[in-house]
């Protein structure tokens, strides 16, 4: 008699709720630039069993109805990409609840139409588009922050000197880390000698123009900064709860502390 010999099947562990979160803490709201799970816009998370590996379903909300179309398709289907993206999962299920184009939107994610496919005349740009307009406008507070920092940091250093400053000159810390990772995703120049005050293709402005380049990249952090918080405000008086699931440490400065950051202020001549 022949024994028979069954020997143990080693699996990859599946993915779990907090895997799936982590997960979807990659994806940025593209006008925000905050994770939305900071922000508190993943409704529900449910992850089940299936035949190969894990169902996950996830439910999205946003702070109105009419937030707009391409920002919510944006987040939904990048939220989508990076859970398909873990080993052991099986199927992705994406729905946004509660927008005037969630039916749209939801079917469209269901048959990977894309966004051109989803919206067809309506899609005037590729969400690569989107991704790199909002990607520089990110860039664009990063940079203000760190060299607004320094401002305040160092009395002596001048407005209208901040152009010749480095990425060596930064101080280590979360505002410096920060406009790194958004240096990588536009391809710029990360070496320590590296021109921090630089426009969306990487190049140094001219003295002269230095000023009024930051003042416009403060304009930029400020209309970020001020629409996060509006947001977060919209979203909890919108959906009783929400505020349990907002956290307050966005990438580049917490909520708690943005207030550190308003605008230097300038006397006008008298």
């Amino acid at each position: 008699m022949t024994a028979v010999v069954t020997r143990p099947v080693f699996r990859t562990a599946l993915p779990g709720t907090e895997q799936i979160r982590a997960a979807l803490g990659t994806v940025q709201d593209p006008e925000l630039d905050e994770p939305i799970t900071d922000l508190g816009f993943v409704r529900s998370l449910e992850v089940a069993p299936g035949r190969s590996g894990v169902v996950v379903t996830v439910h999205l909300r946003l702070p109105t109805s009419f937030c707009s179309p391409n920002f919510a398709y944006l987040m939904a289907s990048d939220s989508k990409d990076a859970i398909v993206g873990l080993p052991g999962v099986e199927a992705v299920l994406v729905e946004l609840d509660d927008h005037h184009d969630s039916d749209l939107i939801n079917a469209g994610l269901a048959a990977d139409a894309g966004y051109r496919g989803t919206f067809g005349h309506e899609a005037e740009d590729s969400l690569d588009e989107l991704r790199r307009t909002f990607r520089e406008k990110a860039h664009t507070a990063a940079m203000e922050r760190c060299l607004t920092e320094l401002l305040r940091a160092d009395p002596d250093l001048l407005e209208a000197n901040v152009g010749r400053v480095r990425l060596a000159d930064l101080p280590a810390g979360r505002t410096k880390a920060a406009l790194l990772r958004r240096r990588g995703a536009l391809g710029l120049a990360l070496d320590p000698d590296a021109t921090v005050l630089v426009n969306a293709a990487g190049q140094p402005y001219p003295p002269e123009a230095v000023p009024m380049a930051l003042r416009r990249a403060r304009s930029t952090r400020i209309s970020i900064d001020g629409n996060a918080h509006f947001c977060r405000g919209l979203l909890r008086t919108r959906y009783d709860g929400a505020g349990a699931d907002q956290s307050t440490r966005p990438e580049g400065a917490a909520p708690s502390d943005q207030h550190t950051l308003l605008p230097i202020t300038v006397k006008e001549n008298q």
